[in-house]
């Protein structure tokens, strides 16, 4: 169903910068149809002075009218004819998307524990026994049963994390459940701080 007089932004064409709003684009747009030069470089004039008063901060940056201008040149998509009062080629660069990052997808056999947990569960198959591999195996194991709680959504469970040690070590490390203490969760804390982070 369509209604007569209603436009809504999804119709319309793309803004090169949203920032200044489609007033802007709208008065460049004009400014380019323009057929005496003189007329287009009056106008010109008359918008930088309002993109100047739509954002009176850049005021505080060095080169601040150079910005508008090079602005100005990206909106009109390079198509303004008139004589910019300062250099418009290196805007070509601002108007530039840089390229996507990769994002480095990892492939993790249970992903609540993170690749960070499974380097180091590596790193320990290849430790010699000793208080350091001890150390390591501690921090680990008590980091896997907060990754329990926090993203697995699940009940800390020491005998699952021991469990998990040995097998994602290829039973190198064996923990002892009669000997090895771990530490105390307060999981009214750790859910707190787990809403928090879902705020953010």
């Amino acid at each position: 169903m369509t209604f007569d007089g209603l436009d809504y932004n999804t119709s319309r064409s793309k803004l090169r910068m949203p920032e200044y709003g489609r007033c802007i684009h709208l008065m460049v747009e004009h400014c380019v149809a323009l057929e005496s030069k003189e007329e287009r470089q009056q106008c010109a004039q008359s918008i930088i002075d309002a993109m100047a008063r739509m954002k009176p901060e850049i005021k505080n940056q060095p080169d601040y009218v150079n910005k508008l201008w090079d602005h100005l040149a990206i909106i009109s998509n390079f198509k303004l004819d008139i004589d910019y009062p300062c250099d418009v080629t290196t805007a070509e660069k601002i108007a530039e998307k840089p390229n996507p990052i990769p994002y480095p997808a990892q492939r993790i056999p249970v992903r609540h524990y993170g690749a960070l947990v499974f380097r180091t569960l590596e790193h320990l198959k290849g430790m010699a026994p000793g208080p350091e591999r001890d150390e390591l195996t501690r921090l680990v194991a008590n980091q896997m049963k907060r990754d329990i709680v926090t993203y697995g959504n699940a009940a800390p469970d020491n005998e699952r994390v021991i469990s998990d040690i040995r097998y994602f070590t290829d039973g190198v490390i064996e923990i002892d459940p009669t000997k090895f203490v771990f530490e105390y969760i307060n999981l009214n804390n750790l859910l707190d701080d787990k809403k928090k982070k879902k705020k953010k």
